[in-house]
């Protein structure tokens, strides 16, 4: 496993980051002890860094999997607070959650413009005071967008960017692969780590798994990329292309072979219709009931979190 400083923030991390979306209620929902069973064999491979979400629900398949491990590890973690007090309770949660008196990355989660950035100043000041009393390390942002990672890197604030990139472009809200590498290039010469997300496009690139892998491993700008893994051999899997080596013909098919969906249980349904403002894709319409666009749906899940009687599942 390689290892590199994610930008100035001085935090050693492995190439290959632990996506922990794909453990939680808003995918594949699995108990806390096959999920810290995961992250306890990813680290063992030598995966030492983690990302995760107030969103995702996962801090305790991470607490779980980090008791009594001996090794250094970096948790990255994002909140959706706008204000002062909203963040400091992200904060303390994720202190008590992880149990963890210091979070090594705080971010601001999914932020979609300028402006966006502007209105969640208050919680990104409170963050840097929080890394100034040494509470986290570094703080910074998430995006789909690429005008996100140009406005983020400018900002003194910002020490971490994590920018969804993937061959195709797939899930790029504001233009292509290319518009966004370029604002990563912009990012990175002023310092900021970089790690990218959804490389496989939330599974849309599944089939074509070694290929997006190999994309995001290549990119010389990104210091990690985290991977979403739901199976001892999806770690297996990526730890070996991540390493360079060789990986057996049987260990990808039992790593790539599962197509995902999200799918929708109708007789669950409150038609509280928050699915359709939720979805970051605009991949939700409503006909008496969401209807899925499944060509621009990048299986992130989000709006499962919002569906107020969880009617909506990704499998």
């Amino acid at each position: 496993m390689q290892y590199r400083v994610l930008g100035e923030s001085g935090l050693k991390v492995s190439h290959l980051c632990f996506g922990s979306l794909t453990l939680g209620a808003l995918q594949r929902n699995y108990s806390t002890e096959y999920g810290a069973s995961l992250i306890r064999h990813a680290l063992e491979n030598g995966v030492n860094f983690i990302d995760t979400a107030e969103l995702y629900e996962t801090y305790s398949h991470i607490k779980a999997a980090l008791r009594k491990w001996p090794g250094e590890v970096v948790v990255c973690t994002k909140t959706y607070a706008y204000s002062r007090d909203q963040a400091a309770r992200s904060v303390e949660e994720a202190r008590k959650k992880l149990d963890r008196e210091v979070i090594d990355i705080f971010l601001l989660h999914e932020q979609e413009s300028r402006l966006t950035l502007e209105g969640h100043r208050p919680a990104l000041e409170y963050l840097v005071e929080c890394r100034e009393k040494g509470i986290i390390k570094a703080a910074g942002v998430s995006t789909h967008y690429q005008e996100v990672v140009r406005a983020a890197a400018s900002m003194e604030e910002v020490q971490v960017i994590h920018p969804l990139l993937n061959k195709p472009g797939i899930g790029i809200r504001d233009g292509s692969a290319g518009d966004m590498i370029n604002a990563i290039e912009m990012a990175k010469k002023k310092g900021k780590g970089i790690f990218i997300m959804k490389p496989l496009a939330g599974g849309h690139l599944v089939n074509l798994a070694e290929e997006a892998l190999s994309f995001a491993r290549d990119f010389s700008l990104a210091d990690a990329v985290a991977v979403g893994m739901g199976s001892k051999a999806e770690v297996e899997y990526a730890v070996a292309l991540f390493g360079n080596k060789e990986v057996p013909e049987s260990l990808k098919q039992e790593a790539g072979n599962r197509k995902r969906k999200l799918f929708y249980l109708k007789e669950d349904c409150s038609f509280c219709m928050n699915c359709v403002q939720a979805c970051p894709q605009d991949a939700v319409s409503w006909d008496n009931g969401p209807v899925i666009d499944h060509s621009r749906c990048i299986l992130c899940g989000y709006c499962g979190a919002y569906c107020s009687s969880f009617c909506l599942r990704i499998v």
